[in-house]
């Protein structure tokens, strides 16, 4: 357990001192439990999303980094996009199957900016409806199916 936290201290001190553009980590949200953190995050300029506010809500096991944390946007504000759920998850690769022990915080935070920022048209999954009335509240408990660049599908959702 020691080396979870001495990990999650590194990667904790290195979002504080050189978040992302945009992010900044969310202090109060550390104040409880080190495992739990919620980032608050700024759409980019020149983007669809600029300007807009958003968080991030990062859960880290017991298995970090050799697992990905759960990752979801929360609050009032989830933005509309066709790899984000209205219930805050997020069809991203590197958050299943793609993950590496080698990725970070950091790294996680720039693919969401990324994904947001390539954005050409708000607008959500086409089985949005159907994913949140079935799946687990745990994203990382769906089985995610890639399918195209820009089309994503869920199966086995309700596991």
């Amino acid at each position: 357990m020691a080396s979870l936290m001495e990990e999650l201290q590194k990667e904790l001190l290195a979002l504080q001192n050189d978040p992302p553009p945009g992010m900044t980590l969310n202090e109060k949200s550390v104040q409880n439990s080190i495992t739990q953190w919620i980032v608050d995050m700024e759409g980019a300029p020149g983007t669809l999303y600029e300007g807009e506010k958003f968080q991030l809500l990062f859960k880290f096991s017991s298995r970090y980094p050799f697992d990905s944390p759960q990752v979801m946007f929360t609050g009032d504000n989830i933005p509309v996009h066709p790899h984000v759920y209205s219930n805050g998850h997020i069809c991203l690769s590197i958050l299943t199957e793609d993950w590496s022990p080698a990725l970070s915080v950091q790294s996680v935070c720039l693919s969401i900016i990324s994904m947001l920022s390539s954005c050409k048209e708000k607008r959500r999954p086409p089985d949005n409806s159907f994913y949140v009335r079935t799946c687990n509240k745990n994203p990382k408990k769906t089985k995610w199916w890639y399918h195209g660049k820009y089309l994503t599908r869920t199966r086995n959702c309700g596991v």
